[in-house]
């Protein structure tokens, strides 16, 4: 999974795959992606092609086939931030967050619940 690139519209059928907690077919992933936009059947079935290549998924035959995530979400999340912050900030998370609070993304709320959160993390 490291190295591997999952594209935007790729995401959108791993978090359908994520939220279902459960084997989905591609009428299922169809239906769950179509409640926020309008996705053709030849679109799903392509993207879940480049999902089982990229060994990212499983699939289960049955009366029809069933796709699993094979990566947990936090998992991918916790590998995509790592390659952000390598990629933008040198690996260094102090970096990020002061160009948050160089651009003024972060209100003085906002820090103070981070600043909560982590002295209770790390006690």
């Amino acid at each position: 999974m490291k190295d591997t690139k999952i594209s935007d519209a790729e995401l959108e059928i791993l978090e359908t795959l994520w939220a279902a907690g459960s084997a989905l077919n591609a009428n299922e992933i169809r239906a769950h992606l179509n409640e926020k936009k309008d996705w053709e059947r030849t679109t799903v079935l392509t993207l879940i092609r480049r999902l089982l290549d990229k060994g990212v998924i499983a699939q289960e035959k049955r009366e029809v086939y069933y796709y699993t995530p094979l990566v947990a979400r936090n998992a991918y999340v916790k590998e995509e931030t790592k390659s952000f912050l390598n990629k933008f900030f040198q690996g260094d998370a102090k970096n990020l967050a002061a160009a948050f609070i160089e651009d003024e993304d972060l209100s003085r709320e906002d820090i103070d619940e981070l600043r909560e959160y982590f002295k209770e993390s790390f006690r």
